[in-house]
C-alpha cells in the first residue's frame, strides 16, 4: 500500500570523504524536518562517514537510516606522488568501483520505498548519475543532481565544454585552464557519469546566491530547462555555542586580525614532502 501524504528522500553520495561528510550534513538537515532520509553507500564507505562526524552523532537521528551495501573488494592500488599529474589516480578503481555495483542494490531499494512513499527524491552526487539511471523506470521518484563543488567550479567547466557564453565574466577574469589537473582516466569517468541519459529536476550547490549568484545565472542561462538552486553552506557546526567549541576555532580567536592563511589544495593535487616543507616555510 501506498501512504498518500508520505515523502521520502533517498541520499547517494560520491565515495570521497569531501562528497560523503556534505550529504551527510545535507541528510541531517532534512531529516529535523521529519522527513524520512535513507542515506544510501557500500559499507566501508558509510562507516567512514559515521565516524568522522564532529559535533554530532548521526545514529541519533530517527529519521536518518543508513544502508549498508557489500560491494566487491575494492582495488587499493599505491598512489604514487611522483606522477606528472598530481591527481590522486589511486582512487578511481574505488570510484569505478562503486558506482558500477551499487547500482542494483540501489534501485531494489527505490523499488520497495516506492511502495510506501508517494514521493521518493533522490539527492544524488553528480558523480553517481549512472548508479542512480534505473530511476527513469519507477514513476513516483524524482532526482536532483547535488554538485559539492563550488558554482564558480561548474560554470567554468560548462562554459569550456558547451563553447557558450565566451562573453561572460568567466573569460573576462580569464581563469586557468584545468589542462594538468585531472587524468585522462577521470576524465573518462566524469564524462560517462555527466553523460548518463537522465532527466533531472534541479541542481543543488553547497553555496549561497550572496557568494557566487553571478555563477548560478550563468548556469541558468546554459541549462536553462533546469532549475539550479543554492542551498549552503551546509556546515554542521553551530557557530557561538560552547558545547561545539573546537581546539581550532579557540587558536583562531587568539591571532591578531589578518594574520593567518588559510590553504586548500582540495582532492585534485598530491604534494610532495619537499613541497610541503617548503609551502611551511613561506607560512612561518
Amino acid at each position: 500500500m501506498t501512504s498518500e501524504g508520505s515523502v521520502m528522500v533517498v541520499v547517494v553520495p560520491f565515495p570521497a570523504q569531501s562528497h560523503l561528510n556534505q550529504l551527510l550534513y545535507l541528510s541531517r538537515l532534512i531529516s529535523a524536518h521529519n522527513i524520512p532520509v535513507h542515506y544510501v553507500g557500500a559499507t566501508v564507505h558509510n562507516l567512514q562517514a559515521k565516524a568522522r562526524v564532529h559535533g554530532w552523532d548521526p545514529l541519533e537521528l530517527a529519521n536518518l537510516h543508513f544502508h549498508d551495501f557489500d560491494i566487491p573488494p575494492i582495488p587499493s592500488p599505491m598512489p604514487d606522488p611522483m606522477a606528472e599529474t598530481k591527481f590522486p589516480t589511486h582512487l578511481i578503481p574505488s570510484f569505478q568501483t562503486v558506482t558500477v555495483h551499487l547500482r542494483a542494490p540501489l534501485t531494489h531499494l527505490l523499488r520497495s520505498l516506492s511502495f510506501y512513499a508517494r514521493r521518493i527524491i533522490v539527492i544524488h552526487d553528480s558523480l553517481m548519475a549512472c548508479t542512480v539511471e534505473d530511476i527513469n523506470f519507477i514513476p513516483n521518484v524524482e532526482s536532483y543532481n547535488f554538485h559539492s563543488v563550488s558554482a564558480f567550479t561548474v560554470c567554468h567547466l560548462e562554459t569550456k565544454q558547451t563553447n557558450k557564453n565566451k562573453n561572460t565574466i568567466i573569460k573576462d577574469m580569464n581563469v586557468p585552464s584545468f589542462d594538468g589537473c585531472f587524468t585522462p582516466e577521470f576524465l573518462e569517468f566524469m564524462e560517462m557519469q555527466y553523460g548518463a541519459p537522465m532527466k533531472y529536476c534541479g541542481n543543488l550547490y553547497n553555496t549561497c546566491k550572496v557568494i557566487e549568484e553571478p555563477y548560478l545565472e550563468i548556469l541558468q542561462s546554459i541549462n536553462h530547462e533546469t532549475r539550479h538552486w543554492a542551498i549552503g553552506p551546509i556546515n554542521p557546526m553551530e557557530l557561538g555555542s560552547p558545547r561545539h567549541s573546537h581546539p581550532c576555532l579557540e587558536w583562531l580567536d587568539q591571532q591578531e586580525t589578518d594574520s593567518v592563511v588559510y590553504v586548500s589544495f582540495g582532492t585534485t593535487t598530491t604534494l610532495e614532502d619537499e613541497q610541503i616543507t617548503e609551502i611551511a616555510g613561506m607560512l612561518c
